[in-house]
């Protein structure tokens, strides 16, 4: 009967494999079964030669819908992040400037290390907010328009609820 500690590394080294893969694929762009197969072979040795240092790839909910709420995460930062753009263009372009920067700071119930920086670099690459510090559960956040009375409330909301709704469906 395999060990918990063995279902652990066999489950490490197959999303390894799997996420390795998927950028064989997109690098390559190609679908040529020569291409495929030698992607499976190099992704596998790179896994397996790697797999020591993958210990973050526990903190990743090996469910049957990962993939669904992956993508789900995706089309969520890409939407944000096009949102700040549109929203950045217009106040650099507007005559008067509109911004009010401050620091802020906003809680998070992800407990991982891996979900906090997933959620640190979310906010950081969407224009308009930088990650400045991650202290517990608590991101201290450069905001470049802190609205009227914002408090920890309500700054969570504006600025990491989004991300972090979708990153507890994919990080323990």
């Amino acid at each position: 009967m395999p060990s918990i500690a063995d279902k652990l590394t066999s489950s490490r080294l197959l999303l390894a494999w799997g996420i390795l893969f998927i950028i064989w694929i997109t690098i390559t762009g190609s679908l040529n079964f020569q291409e495929l197969f030698l992607g499976i072979g190099i992704s596998l040795l790179i896994a397996w030669l790697t797999l020591p240092r993958l210990r973050w790839l526990n903190d990743i909910k090996l469910t049957p819908s990962l993939p669904w709420s992956a993508l789900q995460f995706f089309w969520i930062f890409i939407g944000a992040l096009l949102k700040a753009n549109i929203d950045m263009a217009r106040r650099v372009l507007s005559p008067r400037l509109p911004i009010n920067p401050a620091i802020v700071e906003i809680q998070t119930g992800l407990q991982s290390p891996l979900g906090k920086l997933l959620l640190a670099n979310s906010i950081t690459l969407t224009p308009g907010t930088l990650t400045v510090d991650v202290i517990d559960d608590r991101l201290q956040v450069h905001w470049i328009d802190q609205g009227p009375g914002a408090d920890l409330q309500s700054a969570t909301r504006a600025i990491a609820e989004p991300f972090e709704k979708y990153l507890q469906r994919i990080l323990l």
